[in-house]
């Protein structure tokens, strides 16, 4: 029999609760150090996917994998996998990086790092059959984009640079430049914003790796490494982000997702073990 966690009826969370944890196709116990009172959120699933490697997309029934040239979806109650999508010579896609579910398409950022000059595209899937069906080039533009999310009627995007390259190129930049930058419909820009230090020195020698707005309207952010989340706000004056508070959970940075169908549950990934973990803020 599944090891079923159960709570209350009356929760919000408890259909999703009541998920097996499932690791390669069948029922596991949860990891002893996700229970740990020192994490803020408490994992509630894990899955086994192949394509854990960079970032996890999820919808109301799914969740999407996501790797550098690869997106696995797979049916979010039994982890059983549903699609696979990989790069082809007409879709040579080098580096995905986070991605977001929106009115059926998966929108997931890519660049060509660690090439430069850096550039940077929005790929866009038919979530339904993870058929590629648009593309938006940035060019070369402010770095490599790795985070991409919608909100508030606009579009924003987070473009990353690694200290750890700067002796790669004699354009390369340290991570302190990467920025947050809203756009709007057309994909004007209309804001930009930096990283607070405390962050940046989080994130360093990489860069950010995921995030983006909450359900409830607050803005996330991940590294590249750390099991942390950075909740950040728009500052009223000036160019730097304000850090909020940082929540620890298990995983292994890299790109997260809100599940907008459950409230307070996030998705994210263990790359060393390529699995997509599911959490809920703890009580």
């Amino acid at each position: 029999m599944p090891r079923v966690l159960h709570r209350p009826s009356a929760s919000p969370f408890a259909a999703f609760l009541c998920l097996p944890l499932v690791v390669g196709g069948v029922p596991a116990a949860a990891d002893d150090n996700a229970t740990k009172a020192d994490y803020d959120l408490k994992q509630v699933a894990r899955f086994a996917a192949t394509e854990a490697v960079q970032a996890v997309a999820v919808d109301e029934s799914h969740f999407y994998a996501i790797a550098n040239s690869a997106i696995g979806k797979y049916d979010k109650r039994s982890g059983a996998p549903v699609r696979r999508w990989a790069a082809t010579d007409e879709l040579p896609l080098r580096h995905l990086n986070s991605g977001v579910v929106r009115d059926g398409r998966l929108y997931c950022a890519h660049s060509n790092f660690p090439k430069f000059p850096e550039t940077s595209s929005l790929e866009v899937f038919d979530a339904a059959t993870l058929e590629h069906v648009d593309s938006h080039s940035f060019g070369i533009y402010e770095g490599s984009l790795t985070l991409v999310d919608r909100h508030d009627g606009a579009w924003w995007a987070v473009f990353a640079h690694y200290s750890e390259k700067v002796n790669d190129d004699p354009l390369a930049k340290p991570h302190t430049y990467t920025s947050l930058v809203k756009f709007d419909e057309h994909w004007r820009r209309t804001a930009g914003w930096v990283f607070p230090s405390e962050v940046l020195d989080r994130f360093a020698p990489h860069s950010c790796s995921g995030g983006g707005w909450s359900p409830d309207g607050r803005l996330f952010a991940t590294g590249h490494d750390r099991g942390e989340l950075y909740e950040l706000a728009l500052p009223r004056c000036g160019s730097t982000l304000k850090l909020k508070q940082t929540l620890s959970l298990g995983i292994t940075g890299q790109g997260i997702a809100w599940d907008r169908s459950t409230p307070g549950v996030m998705y994210g990934i263990s790359r060393p073990t390529q699995e997509v973990t599911a959490w809920r803020l703890a009580d």
